[in-house]
């Protein structure tokens, strides 16, 4: 059983060389593979230098978002399950046994790892955990799925079902997207909680108001128009 880990990188020169490590650390046979969306504060020269086995990485030559990324990440995944990770250490690689095993069990063909039901978590922003519930909401009332939290990063898929979506959003519309899709194959979906170490938008959080607005257009979108 081999684990794909897809990572999309933008501008993460602060914690790339160690959420790498903790990846890499953790013990399930994986291959890791990068995508710089063009960062522009180093990280991009600092993956030119950089080699390991078992890892790969990919460059945009202009940046296009972390729909794209995981895009381009989909051409070259050769595992059997392939999981989502972030660069920017909010979510932990330690995890990845909790996220996969539904799937290893054969109960699951998606999971969703949960930041709501039941694990640790930094506490930050009120108006940001009300949007993703919003949006949790608004998308299980689309799906027919009972989700408690769609928005999360860490999502895992057996490869074949993952090489079937065509993801078509750009940016983090792709997480709606990928549910409406996922709830439209009629897979079996899981969800198992996990532990989430949030930073706050002075630390290098990217996600604005601007991307819920679009969270709810691709919503719509993607499960009344396709």
């Amino acid at each position: 059983m081999l684990l794909s880990v897809i990572m999309p990188v933008y501008n993460e020169r602060e914690t790339i060389e160690e959420i790498i490590n903790q990846v890499m650390k953790e013990p399930t046979p994986k291959e890791l593979i990068i995508i710089d969306d063009c960062s522009a504060d180093g990280t991009r020269e600092w993956l030119q230098d950089f080699q390991r086995e078992g890892v790969r990485v990919y460059f945009h030559e202009r940046n296009q978002g972390k729909g794209a990324a995981i895009r381009t990440g989909q051409q070259h995944v050769t595992g059997d399950i392939v999981v989502i990770q972030d660069a920017d250490l909010e979510y932990h690689p330690g995890e990845y046994p909790r996220l996969i095993n539904p799937i290893v069990n054969n109960n699951a063909d998606v999971v969703y790892g949960s930041r709501f039901i039941g694990s640790e978590k930094r506490v930050l922003y009120f108006w940001h955990s009300l949007g993703n519930k919003f949006l949790t909401l608004l998308s299980n009332m689309m799906t027919n799925l009972n989700l408690s939290d769609m928005e999360t990063c860490y999502k895992a898929f057996r490869t074949d079902i993952f090489k079937r979506i065509e993801i078509e959003s750009d940016r983090f519309g792709m997480e709606p997207e990928l549910t409406a899709k996922v709830a439209k194959m009629d897979c079996r979906v899981y969800e198992v909680p996990i532990s989430y170490y949030g930073r706050s938008y002075a630390e290098g959080k990217k996600i604005t108001w601007k991307d819920g607005i679009s969270a709810i257009i691709c919503i719509i979108k993607f499960n009344l128009f396709r």
